[in-house]
């Protein structure tokens, strides 16, 4: 594992990661995933994340559409076994409202969704689809723009998030790793603050680690405007 020179043991990546994943298909068989009770499951979630999983009023709610199924699974365990705090999730993580495989189900669900970080230019005369165009407008998701020091946090996020959370913050779904880019700056501000105060825990072999606090607000600030950036390629 690579050293930051802000570190002297964990790169950045791996601090920014909401838990410890679970390992590629422990405790959940993704290959058979029945995507109809998931998109069913999805009805529910859609109330707070979205008819696609793309979150809303700006952050409050996170975009789920694209994450790793892997990490989805765990989250929604995590928030089943009262390890990870959230209110609003007890009533529908227990164990009678989402069994092992409807948390499968609709983790695969979620992951399957593509969201649009740009709209194709729009057609003329005849070709034009006013429907079509509508439905589009549904699964677009573009971050707003955070001002910030850009150039700092692109190198920040290269030196110290890269080697987990793949280039431009795509994520790793083969290892559980959740994407940044296309996350909402707000939500992922909010995540630190919870490491930061102990509200979650990225270790639980190691749940005193000085992770975070290593880091100064400005230089996460930076990564972040930095990755508000990345979706408009």
């Amino acid at each position: 594992m690579k050293t930051g020179r802000l570190f002297t043991a964990l790169p950045l990546s791996t601090l920014l990661l909401w838990s410890t994943p679970a390992l590629p298909g422990e405790g959940n068989d993704f290959a058979n995933a029945d995507m109809d009770n998931g998109e069913e499951i999805n009805e529910v979630c859609a109330g707070c994340h979205g008819e696609y999983g793309e979150g809303g009023k700006q952050g409050e709610y996170p975009r789920l559409a694209g994450q790793p199924a892997l990490f989805i699974a765990k989250q929604l365990e995590l928030f089943r076994d009262r390890h990870r705090p959230n209110i609003a999730m007890i009533e529908y993580v227990d164990d009678r409202q989402m069994p092992p495989e409807d948390i499968r189900d609709i983790s695969v669900f979620l992951e399957k969704i593509e969201l649009l970080p740009k709209l194709p230019p729009l057609k003329e005369g005849p070709e034009f689809d006013a429907y079509e165009r509508m439905l589009l407008t549904k699964r677009f998701l573009n971050i707003a723009h955070v001002d910030g020091d850009h150039q700092r946090g692109r190198k920040l996020y290269n030196r110290e998030c890269k080697s987990c959370h793949g280039k431009d913050g795509i994520g790793k779904k083969s290892q559980g790793v959740p994407m940044l880019s296309g996350q909402y700056t707000s939500y992922l501000h909010r995540q630190v603050e919870k490491y930061l105060k102990k509200l979650r825990i990225h270790d639980p072999e190691a749940p005193d680690e000085p992770f975070l606090e290593l880091f100064s607000a400005e230089d996460l600030h930076n990564i972040f405007a930095y990755l508000s950036t990345v979706d408009d390629k």
